[in-house]
């Protein structure tokens, strides 16, 4: 029994350490400001003093001119409440602009950060994780952390300011008549646990049934042509109406329970200055006290507890906030699996301070040594002791069915992972003796579904190389013959494309995903299945050009379409995640495996389709 207390006691110790250092990981955002910090602490505390001794003028007015009916001394009494009024008001500007700066600085600097780290992981962490979970900790989570550290810190230093200089000015006035106020304090203190715990909890349901309303609005919208197709309104209709019902219940529920709140705080705000007035009359008049110094308690009973009720809600902040923090700084803490060297990293720099002037450049010869692979979340392995030499210019293609592992190969040469055993080799130089922004540099990635950033045609199209000039455009978008949607934009190069590319077609995206790659002039070609989006036209019009500009270059292409890929140098056959084929494709067919089996049937699918178009 001992052993199990002195376990529980230990647990609840780490714990609080715990809970104390998930805090202390927000200095180093708050050091470069802790200037600004201290200044807003001491700001608010000395105008939680002064908003508590503002009172005691008003018992001094009652006593010294209400009293004896007398306007002697009043004009230095004015000045001196003045004075205390505006140094005040300009302690308190100071400390909220100094709030407010705190939070937008360490909202940038937070989310500056857990943005530039997002781009050193690598791809299998954005694999194992959301869009919307990452979101959500680089925007919501540090938009609490923030808005906690500074408003809330704010906040509660004048809150329990006022309470402590208010609990000491009582006591210093008449002690019994004190205990009036002091003694509801616990009692609202408690209250408000209890209440800050079931709001929590409510205001939580709230927040997971609006995120269900909101998803099946966007939904409700987005699929709107599936739902018309499939004669389904009635079920979409009938599920958003249950979750409008719920979110109408537990609204409720939480209006109820925050309505109680605040009239039980309310009350004991009375009940404290129905004590005050009782017991502070009887002395009153028995002229233990002065009618001024009743006014004063009657001011601190009905002032005090709204910031017991605030600290109490500033603590409960303080406590919730450890998740986001945790969260976030989890995600800081989070490896890339993918990373240099803190030698390659002294000589070729990182993503964001490149050192340019001693990259290589890359010839193209690429070898697969002794390869041995699974991916980070798999339990299987992809490639067992794979060899593979491709010197520079060769076109190596990589087939297979949907789903058969075909990126595995590519991911590796691109260094989006790296080999569980063995080495890849570019240029005779393991891919880790260099940097990765170096080999990504030299790397012309043209996905299966394309995406392009908000902003102009133009400056898509730089992103492939920033100082290109018109006629290297003009060119590049030509050769891939995306000149012809250039000219068709209201504006040009200087057309928007909407988010994400919206506002043109798949084929135009990738027509235009083609022309960036080439403009970079990368020595290594990756083609993602990037001619699957294009209609039949289009992929004739880009076919021969992509020829002519794989010569020279080292490429791999994973193929869709088996008749684009007839003149690859080699073919590697995909089933399963596993190689199982090699060779040139006239080489396949003679086999009769399973690559002979995959173009049989693609060419069966071609004729009975170009049969119906006929």
């Amino acid at each position: 029994m001992t052993n199990k207390r002195d376990k529980a006691r230990a647990k609840a110790k780490e714990s609080g350490r715990v809970k104390f250092f998930g805090l202390t990981k927000l200095a180093p955002f708050l050091a470069p400001y802790r200037g600004m910090f201290s200044r807003m602490i001491i700001c608010t505390i000395l105008v939680g003093v002064f908003n508590t001794i503002l009172p005691l003028f008003q018992q001094y007015a009652f006593n010294n001119f209400i009293e004896y009916s007398t306007l002697r001394g009043l004009g230095g009494f004015i000045c001196l409440y003045l004075a205390c009024l505006l140094v005040t008001m300009v302690l308190d500007y100071i400390a909220s602009y100094d709030c407010c700066k705190l939070e937008m600085y360490v909202l940038r600097d937070m989310r500056r950060a857990t943005f530039n780290h997002l781009q050193t992981l690598s791809v299998s962490y954005f694999n194992v994780n959301s869009v919307g979970r990452i979101h959500a900790r680089v925007m919501s989570d540090t938009s609490n952390i923030s808005s906690i550290i500074s408003w809330d810190v704010y906040q509660g230093g004048w809150n329990i300011t006022y309470i402590i200089s208010s609990v000491v000015i009582m006591l210093a006035l008449d002690p019994l008549l004190a205990l009036c106020v002091i003694v509801i304090i616990p009692v609202v203190a408690i209250v408000s646990c209890y209440f800050q715990r079931r709001l929590t909890v409510l205001n939580r349901r709230v927040r997971e049934i609006n995120s269900r309303i909101t998803g099946g609005f966007n939904e409700g919208i987005t699929g709107v042509e599936t739902s018309k197709t499939l004669a389904v309104e009635s079920r979409l209709d009938g599920k958003f109406f249950a979750d409008t019902n719920a979110m109408k219940r537990e609204a409720t529920r939480l209006g109820h329970h925050r309505a109680l709140f605040y009239t039980i705080i309310g009350f004991a705000s009375s009940v404290a200055l129905a004590l005050v007035l009782w017991y502070g009359g009887v002395i009153t008049m028995e002229g233990v006290i002065k009618l001024g110094t009743l006014t004063v308690f009657m001011t601190y009973a009905q002032g005090v507890m709204s910031p017991v009720q605030w600290t109490v809600d500033a603590i409960a902040d303080l406590i919730t906030v450890k998740v986001n923090v945790e969260r976030v700084t989890a995600l800081l803490n989070t490896q890339s699996d993918v990373r240099d060297t803190p030698e390659v990293i002294e000589k070729y720099g990182d993503q964001f301070n490149p050192k340019k002037e001693n990259w290589e450049p890359l010839s193209g010869d690429v070898e697969f040594r002794d390869v041995t692979f699974k991916y980070p979340d798999g339990d299987e392995y992809v490639l067992e002791h794979f060899n593979l030499t491709v010197p520079r210019g060769t076109n190596v293609a990589i087939v297979g069915e949907t789903g058969a592992g075909k990126s595995t190969l590519v991911n590796l040469v691109c260094r989006f992972f790296e080999p569980t055993e063995g080495r890849v080799l570019i240029d005779g130089r393991d891919v880790r003796e260099r940097s990765v922004n170096w080999l990504h540099s030299h790397i012309g990635y043209v996905l299966q579904t394309p995406h392009l950033f908000s902003g102009t045609v133009r400056e898509n199209l730089l992103y492939g190389r920033e100082d290109a000039t018109q006629a290297q455009l003009d060119e590049a978008v030509k050769s891939v013959n995306a000149d012809k949607i250039i000219a068709r934009l209201p504006e040009g190069y200087d057309s928007q494309v909407g988010e994400g590319g919206n506002s043109l077609s798949t084929g135009e995206k990738q027509l235009l995903s083609f022309a960036r790659a080439i403009l970079a002039d990368p020595a290594i070609f990756v083609l993602d299945e990037a001619t699957s989006s294009i209609d039949t036209l289009t992929e004739r019009l880009i076919q021969d050009a992509i020829e002519k500009l794989m010569r020279g270059r080292t490429s791999f292409i994973i193929a869709h379409r088996l008749s684009t890929i007839r003149s690859a140098d080699i073919i590697l056959v995909v089933q399963g995640g596993k190689i199982v084929e090699r060779g040139r494709h006239e080489e396949l067919l003679q086999k009769r495996g399973y690559y002979y089996e995959l173009y049989i049937k693609q060419f069966r699918e071609e004729q009975v389709k170009a049969g119906y178009e006929r």
